[in-house]
């Protein structure tokens, strides 16, 4: 027995550098040797990436409370429910994200909110979703700790998963009695954008009450009183201004607004290493301050690289991902203001959040895949989009009640793209809860119960695992090429190569109950041994097909070792 605990050990080592693909043989006499695979390499062209938030996931410190006396009675759903980075690593650390064969993690901001609570007559809301910073420099008491964020990081690395962080540059939070608006130099208060032209989308406020920083800005300007002030309550007012300092002589920047918090932002990747951000309202900032962002922040990731050589996972460079609302792939890469179009790939971005799927998730499997291979093979080669079928603030889901989880893990895990799993996509976590307005409905705490709980959600779950864990180990399925093989039972190809790396795989989807024979002839060879890992089969190709004899609709067929 203890042989076995010492051979999990030293797998839960290499899943931090390369990615298994069957789990641990029930065999106490295994060797090292036998548990290792071949190494595949992680591409964020075709990532697994988890969206959560922070405060809605887990609750890993029940004993700190809310911060700040925030008990304000509040809306539903709109208030700090406890959830916290720590909770987030409780999850890692159980292998909960390896299990679903993630390998990136995004979760909402976690920087010092505003204190009061906002109320635009839907009732009160504090700022538990983490995009009202107050304070870029500090971690939210409600969210956690920096020593908590650390922690995180490198529990993520250990399990060969990335670290993705939300980041705003757009605005501060809204105005409250105790959260005073920034001077003017630094903010404007209007006028509210109306989305027609390039202007009237990036010069102007989001909504009402949401001071929008002057990011088009170069002129210089002086922190503000309030923050110098809370800076000296804190007992790190010198710190702060000498980091600056620094920051400053070193890149030549006039110290205007954007550049002020392009260094707190990049401080995060500088102090922890992170692997790249997921940047929020990038098509209301103008398009140059994303190239300064990003130059500070591969500077950051590249000097962190070199403090910390036997932390570093791959040699892949810092990567953005932007949230242009309704930026969908079908447009290529430039984005369309009506006056003027932008090509937001040219500003730092590897990656766009791709508004699409959730539409396109209502015509045929064959329709999807075709198109998004082929954009992505032409247009946007070199780049990538995100894709999803739920998030946080998309009132409009694909499947919003829930009653085709099977068919939206297949639509979502095995799209070409990088995927984007929003908590409890995987759970079928309700995206209707009564008495919510607005984006909270999309907003409630995690099912753990009911995955706990009820077969039906457990059932759902572990198709999940089965298709995340297969995508996780193919770098083909998301940044591949596809390829039908088959119209009846419906079969494709993927391939990917890169080097002398290449990774191949087959898929067999809607596939008819019990004995099934499914085409590859043309990719794998008579006399080749697979593995399908949704059924835990090995087959041989024989006459250009192989034969499957079980109850599953789905076949997920590799290279058997």
């Amino acid at each position: 027995m203890k042989k076995l605990l010492a051979i999990m050990s030293i797998m839960s080592f290499l899943f931090g550098c390369k990615e298994t693909k069957k789990s641990l043989p029930k065999n106490e006499n295994v060797t090292v040797e036998e548990v290792q695979k071949k190494e595949v390499p992680f591409v964020w062209e075709g990532a697994n990436v988890y969206f959560l938030l922070t405060d809605r996931f887990n609750n890993g410190n029940p004993e700190k409370g809310v911060q700040f006396d925030q008990t304000e009675e509040t809306a539903v759903l709109r208030g700090f429910e406890g959830g916290d980075i720590q909770g987030i690593t409780q999850k890692i650390e159980e292998g909960y994200f390896t299990d679903l064969g993630i390998n990136a993690i995004w979760f909402t901001p976690v920087v010092e909110q505003i204190h009061g609570a906002t109320n635009e007559g839907t009732g009160n809301t504090y700022g538990y979703h983490g995009y009202w910073a107050k304070d870029w420099t500090a971690i939210d008491p409600n969210f956690g700790t920096r020593k908590d964020l650390e922690k995180l990081v490198k529990t993520a690395h250990s399990k060969g998963i990335r670290v993705l962080l939300d980041v705003v540059l757009n605005h501060t939070g809204p105005v409250t009695d105790i959260d005073p608006v920034w001077p003017e130099e630094w903010v404007r208060t209007g006028p509210n954008c109306e989305f027609t032209t390039y202007e009237n989308t990036t010069a102007c406020t989001l909504v009402e009450n949401l001071p929008d920083i002057l990011t088009e800005s170069d002129a210089p300007v002086e922190l503000p009183d309030a923050l110098l002030a809370k800076w000296k309550d804190e007992g790190r007012l010198s710190q702060e201004l000498d980091e600056l300092q620094l920051f400053f002589e070193r890149t030549g920047y006039p110290r205007a607004p954007r550049f002020y918090i392009i260094k707190w932002l990049t401080d995060y990747i500088n102090d922890f290493g992170v692997d790249g951000f997921r940047v929020d309202t990038v098509k209301h900032v103008n398009e140059n301050a994303w190239s300064d962002l990003y130059k500070e922040a591969t500077y950051a990731f590249e000097t962190w690289k070199k403090k910390h050589p036997d932390q570093i996972l791959d040699d892949n460079p810092f990567y953005m991902v932007g949230e242009v609302y309704n930026y969908g792939i079908t447009g290529g890469r430039e984005f369309d203001f009506g006056d003027k179009k932008v090509d937001f790939f040219n500003f730092g971005f590897k990656s766009l959040i791709n508004f699409d799927l959730k539409v396109d998730a209502k015509k045929e499997y064959e329709t999807i895949f075709k198109k998004y291979s082929r954009l992505l093979n032409t247009k946007l080669k070199g780049k990538s989009v995100l894709n999803y079928l739920t998030s946080h603030d998309d009132g409009s889901p694909f499947d919003k009640e829930r009653k085709k989880p099977m068919f939206s893990a297949n639509v979502l895990l095995l799209t070409p793209g990088a995927s984007q799993v929003y908590y409890g996509d995987e759970t079928s976590r309700s995206l209707i809860i009564e008495g919510t307005e607005g984006d909270a409905t999309l907003r409630s705490f995690m099912n753990w119960e009911e995955l706990d709980s009820l077969p039906e959600i457990q059932n759902v779950h572990k198709h999940w695992q089965k298709l995340g864990q297969f995508r996780r180990n193919h770098p083909a399925i998301g940044a591949g090429k596809h390829k039908r093989l088959a119209k009846t039972p419906y079969v494709f190809s993927r391939t990917y190569t890169n080097g002398d790396y290449k990774d191949k795989v087959v898929v067999g989807l809607d596939l008819p109950k019990g004995k099934k024979s499914l085409w590859v002839k043309g990719f794998f060879g008579d006399g080749t041994k697979l593995y399908d890992t949704y059924s835990e089969t090995e087959v041989m190709v024989t006459k250009g097909r192989v034969t499957l004899d079980n109850d599953f609709d789905v076949a997920l067929l590799e290279l058997a070792e």
